[in-house]
């Protein structure tokens, strides 16, 4: 079966997507999710620039050759941009083989290892009253993980807070926006917000929380030591870990599990927090980390070292990404939890899709594939728009991680 073309389909219903969809000779087509925040026309040009040309013709079966083609081949290995490429050619390719086979994802990558894949929900308010209005909402909702986060006293804004409380995107201006920060400030007010909700809704949920890159490795370790009493399940990155060996300072002081990746592109910017332990969950997205191919390689090192899987799963990943993900959920021996933060209405409406939740689980469906298809007509009609990240800045105006 041969890739007789492909092409890019860049879509905005509330926030930018950047698609891949390649078909074959045999009529069927696999969709790939390339979407880089703030940065998705740089992965749309590599895309009609430098990879597709080389994929006509090739034989649309050969995954593991067209994934070190891609890799290999492109010399300036790894990075966001290389590898979302990389990793929407290959969950592409996946979608198709599945296909072929007429059969659910899952089922080529070995079959259930579980009835559900867990989800966490993210809670959040502007205080500490409202945060747990939100906990208690995600409850009744039928969570069983939920990601808390609340506004500090005397910081303006902060990550995690949002107006429309389930559809977050923090990208919001053509030129960044700049908000400013203060780590003794959110060190002093972040116990207080789990204390109350251990206090009110006890210890049976699993309550998360995510820095968000923010403290040095001797902050997040005073974090998570004053956290302890509170058994979160995670703190997500608490520190900036392209220095992995920081995350030993991390380790000496807090049995807090810390959870880290989704910033990653490959299983080198993750080996050392794997192999020394440094790490309880290890966060690659599909998208960002070389598709399925490659994220199977991580949770194979991973699951070595007792380290599990809980992939990024935030609304600036299309849901083809989210179906591709929770195939390899459902399938991959050391999946610890999936991060679940719905999509508007709009974007489901243009990517319709089989994956469902329920009682907080997600099921990634029985269709052929990863279940996930695109209206592209409807698509058209959500031209891109212009949008990035915010910038952090420390009260003193230096630049900050944000």
């Amino acid at each position: 079966m041969k890739i007789t073309a492909a092409r890019v389909i860049v879509t905005c219903p509330g926030r930018n997507f950047v698609t891949l969809k390649i078909e074959t000779d045999e009529g069927l087509i696999g969709l790939g999710d390339a979407t880089v925040n703030g940065r998705e026309l740089a992965v749309v040009s590599y895309l009609q620039d430098h990879v597709i040309p080389t994929l006509i013709g090739r034989d649309a079966h050969a995954i593991e050759d067209t994934w070190q083609y891609l890799y290999r081949g492109a010399y300036w290995r790894r990075g966001p941009i290389t590898m979302a490429a990389t990793s929407a050619v290959d969950v592409a390719l996946w979608d198709i083989k599945a296909k072929a086979a007429n059969m659910p994802l899952y089922q080529l990558l070995g079959g259930r290892c579980r009835t559900g894949v867990m989800c966490y929900g993210h809670a959040n308010g502007a205080d500490i009253a409202e945060t747990l209005d939100e906990v208690a909402r995600f409850i009744d909702m039928g969570y069983l993980a939920i990601r808390a986060q609340c506004g500090v006293p005397g910081i303006a804004s902060i990550y995690g807070v949002t107006k429309d409380k389930l559809f977050y995107e923090p990208a919001d201006a053509a030129i960044p926006t700049e908000s400013t920060w203060s780590t003794p400030k959110y060190l002093d007010h972040v116990p207080k917000l789990f204390d109350a909700i251990r206090a009110k809704f006890g210890f049976e949920k699993h309550i998360l929380h995510d820095v968000h890159h923010r403290l040095t490795p001797i902050e997040a370790a005073r974090l998570g030591k004053s956290l302890e009493p509170y058994r979160l399940f995670w703190l997500e990155d608490p520190t900036p870990a392209e220095n992995q060996e920081a995350l030993r300072w991390i380790r000496q002081h807090t049995v807090t599990p810390i959870a880290i990746g989704e910033v990653f592109n490959t299983i080198h910017d993750c080996r050392t927090l794997i192999q020394e332990g440094l790490i309880d969950y290890i966060r690659t997205a599909v998208v960002h980390a070389g598709g399925i191919t490659h994220l199977r390689r991580i949770a194979s090192l991973a699951d070595l070292h007792h380290v599990r899987t809980g992939c990024h799963g935030a609304t600036d990943m299309s849901p083809v990404c989210m179906g591709a993900a929770l195939h390899f959920d459902l399938s991959v021996p050391n999946f610890g939890i999936q991060e679940y933060m719905r999509h508007t209405t709009q974007t489901d409406e243009v990517f319709p899709h089989a994956y469902t939740y329920a009682d907080g689980y997600l099921q990634p469906g029985e269709a052929p594939g990863h279940g996930v298809t695109i209206d592209e007509e409807l698509a058209a009609r959500y031209p891109y728009r212009p949008s990035a990240l915010p910038v952090n800045r420390l009260e003193d105006g230096t630049l900050w991680n944000w």
